[in-house]
Formats: C-alpha cells, sequence, structure tokens
C-alpha cells in the first residue's frame, strides 16, 4: 500500500484492493487504509502475529471471499509476500500473488533528492529475525564496497542505540563528513526531511517512522539535497560576457 499516503499507492494496489471483499493487516496500517475504503470487511491483528495473519488471509480465502494482506511500503520488501508465499503450502486451494508497491527507500529517496542514483543497499537494524552479528557483517560490507545505504528500523523503545551503533562501524570505514539523510513520517502527517553528516547522525535521535539514508563516497548535497552522482559528465554553462 506504499509509504502510507493515498497519492503513493500504485494504480495496481489500489485496483486489486477496490474489487477485494476482506482487507487483513496490521492494525496501524489498517487504520490508514479505512479512511482511503470504508466499506470493506478488515481483520487486524497487532506486531509480531504475523504468522496469524497470513492464516487468517488464507482461511478468509477458502470461503471463496477475494482477501488482501497488506503491509506498508513494498509487500516484498521487509513485507508479507515472503512468508505468505511459505505458508501457501498449507492451502494448496488458494492462489497468491505479491502485488508491488512503493517502499520507503524510493519515496524517501525522492523527499531527499537523489541518494540512491548509483548501486544502494538496503538494511535493517531490526534484529528480531536477524542476528545483530549479521547486521553487523552487512553493514561493513557495504561501506567497504562504497554503497549507498537505505537504512530501515533505524531505531525503537527497546533498541534505541542501534544507529549509534550502526554508525560506529560505518565510521571505521567511512568518513565522518560523509553526506546523509533522514526521511520522517514518509507519506504520512508530519512528512519531512533533513540532510547531515555521517558524524552528526550517530547521536541524531531517530525512531520506527524514520528512514536513514547514507551516501557513497561520491554523494554531495546540492542546495539542500542529497545528490548521489551516477558518472554523467554534465557540462556546466558558460557565463556570458556583458
Amino acid at each position: 500500500m506504499g509509504p502510507g499516503g493515498e497519492e503513493q499507492m500504485t494504480l495496481q494496489a489500489r485496483k486489486v484492493l477496490e474489487q477485494c471483499e476482506v482487507i487483513i493487516g496490521y492494525t496501524v496500517y489498517v487504520e490508514l487504509l479505512k479512511k482511503i475504503l470504508p466499506d470493506k470487511e478488515y481483520q487486524t491483528t497487532p506486531m509480531r502475529q504475523e504468522e496469524e495473519r497470513c492464516r487468517m488471509a488464507f482461511e478468509e480465502a477458502r470461503k471463496g471471499k477475494q482477501t488482501a494482506m497488506v503491509c506498508s511500503g513494498d509487500a516484498g520488501v521487509y513485507g508479507m509476500s515472503g512468508l505468505m508465499l511459505e505458508i501457501q503450502a498449507e492451502y494448496p486451494d488458494v492462489s497468491v500473488k505479491p502485488v508491488p508497491g512503493v517502499t520507503a527507500a524510493l519515496a524517501g529517496s525522492a523527499l531527499l533528492g537523489a541518494p540512491l542514483v548509483h548501486d544502494f543497499a538496503v538494511i535493517s537494524l531490526s534484529d528480531l529475525l536477524t542476528p545483530w552479528e549479521t547486521i553487523e557483517k552487512r553493514l561493513r560490507c557495504a561501506a567497504m564496497a562504497d554503497l549507498a545505504i537505505c537504512i530501515y528500523n533505524p531505531s525503537s523503545k527497546k533498541r534505541a542505540d542501534y544507529l549509534k551503533r550502526a554508525c560506529g562501524i560505518l565510521l571505521e570505514i567511512m568518513e565522518p563528513e560523509r553526506v546523509c539523510g533522514l526521511a520522517f513520517s514518509i507519506g504520512r502527517e508530519g512528512e519531512r526531511c533533513e540532510t547531515l553528516t555521517l558524524g552528526k547522525l550517530k547521536d541524531r535521535p531517530v525512531d520506527m517512522f524514520t528512514t536513514v539514508f547514507i551516501g557513497n563516497s561520491q554523494t554531495k548535497e546540492i542546495h539542500g539535497q542529497m545528490v548521489t552522482p551516477r558518472g554523467y559528465q554534465v557540462e556546466r554553462a558558460r557565463p556570458r560576457k556583458l
């Protein structure tokens, strides 16, 4: 369903939701959808009940109802499509079709300018399903490869220092002046962004509704926007003689 705003939902996703009878998802996302499609049947579960949520969707589909499992961003980027397809083996009579959406990396990139125009990596700092040692290794490898990096789930109440720890790892390889950006509440009320250096990012408070962008060695700030050149040789206009 995209980052949250109705205008950032793809036409395909909107069409699918309009055709469905039942919409199932995490409570926060469903509340956003109720404002757009109030006449649907909704079912929800809280955070960390993803498997139960998927089975709810399959059971509704088994009743012959067109059912949508929704998540923010893109269902295939830290979303529900993988789990749905795994569980589908238990429901051979039900078909599953993933529908693409606009993930936070793309929407946040547009807010900030053009930080992901060249090769980049997307890394989540949530260690609920991935060991921190693995996250740490991925951060180091991305930094050593000089990739621009987009960070999801940078902080929470239980993980208040994770972005600080991640920046500490990156600063072992990158310079403190590396251009970075923050996108807040993408597609929702309070949407905004800012650019800053990696050195300042280390101590910057963020939350789960923040997406973090770290430039590669060529990334620059141009008129307050974050730009990672792809390599085009841009010809500068010569000043006219008076």
